[in-house]
């Protein structure tokens, strides 16, 4: 019973950006510069990170999301996370 109202705020955040995905979207003429699509982003976020952090991690994308902002594929990490993965990586 907890976990479902815990859950709950993520899964009002995710019901919200598919409405915009089904009934906005289509009729905005932009198309997005990063692959996944700033919505798609967020969902993914909200998914894997809960309300909080896959918010926060979906704003900086929106804020992000402007012809110098950068393009091409961008999964949503969390911060910590990317630096782990940097270290790993190099």
């Amino acid at each position: 019973m907890v976990q479902h109202l815990i859950a709950l705020p993520k899964r009002a955040l995710i019901l919200l950006v598919r409405g915009y995905q089904l009934i906005l979207s289509p009729h905005l003429a932009t198309s997005c510069n990063f692959t996944p699509t700033c919505s798609g982003y967020a969902i993914q976020a909200l998914e894997k990170y809960g309300a909080v952090k896959g918010s926060v991690l979906a704003a900086h994308r929106i804020l992000r999301c402007h012809p110098w902002g950068g393009h091409g594929y961008d999964p949503p990490i969390w911060y910590s996370e990317r630096k782990e993965l940097h270290e790993h990586g190099s």
